[in-house]
């Protein structure tokens, strides 16, 4: 878990107390943890006049080599550096290896965008 705002020790090792309570727009939220599946979207309000989209699950991604970029369906994540049980759990971060089927062949993608935060997935062939 990623610890937002400031940090509650000193250098010294001596304990800070708080001066207030976060506010709301401090808080932050739970992961949206994107899977393998029939693809399941979110609409989220963020700051300002603003939303997001999570992608709750999604089996498609838009996968670039360089040239030109191609859609491929995901059959699975093969290596996750974020996690080592997200691998199991079919959990699609950024930095992912995925399985991808693209022309009938499967070929590995890393994954270059956060699904949780896009609501969608692209990638580029390892």
């Amino acid at each position: 878990m990623k610890h937002q705002g400031r940090s509650m020790t000193k250098r010294t090792g001596g304990r800070i107390k708080p001066a207030r309570n976060k506010k709301r727009y401090e808080q932050g939220r739970e992961a949206s943890e994107t899977t393998v599946g029939e693809p399941r979207f979110q609409t989220i309000d963020s700051r300002g006049n603003a939303t997001k989209t999570r992608a709750l699950s999604t089996n498609v991604a838009q996968i670039s080599d360089g040239a030109e970029t191609v859609h491929g369906e995901i059959i699975g994540v093969e290596d996750n550096p974020a996690n080592v049980n997200y691998k199991r759990r079919n959990i699609i971060t950024k930095g992912a290896i995925i399985t991808v089927e693209v022309d009938g062949e499967e070929k590995e993608a890393r994954v270059t965008s956060r699904p949780g935060q896009d609501g969608q997935v692209n990638a580029v062939f390892e």
